[in-house]
């Protein structure tokens, strides 16, 4: 376990093979100037309230729901950039978003919306 320097930062500890092992990472926590997420919780928590059959809708749900699509646009652009790489271009266009989709099958739900 690494102990704190009297600095108050945690310093390195030496292994019993001689290594030298860093602190672990801490999580981030919700302070000041910490964003927990790249979506504006605002504009998600506006998209919930759009939807006529939600009535109420925590913090917490909205703040999943913003990771949620976060981790979607990721994937969908990952994928999307393998099909310009393909292509042998760096830059991602509609077709390279329509070769994802028909690729993927987690992406099936999408064919036909971007006509």
């Amino acid at each position: 376990m690494a102990a704190a320097a009297s600095n108050g930062t945690p310093r390195e500890e030496e292994g019993p093979a001689g290594e030298v092992a860093a602190s672990q990472p801490q999580a981030p926590t919700n302070g000041p100037g910490v964003r927990l997420s790249r979506l504006p919780l605002a504009r998600v928590k506006a998209l919930v309230k759009a939807d006529p059959d939600v009535t109420l809708a925590g913090q917490e749900a909205i703040f999943v729901l913003a990771r949620a699509a976060e981790l979607f646009v990721e994937t969908i652009a990952k994928d999307a950039y393998c099909c310009a790489q393909q292509g042998k271009r760096k830059t991602l266009q509609r077709r390279d978003l329509d070769n994802a989709i028909e690729a993927v099958d987690e992406f099936a739900f999408l064919e036909g919306t971007l006509d």
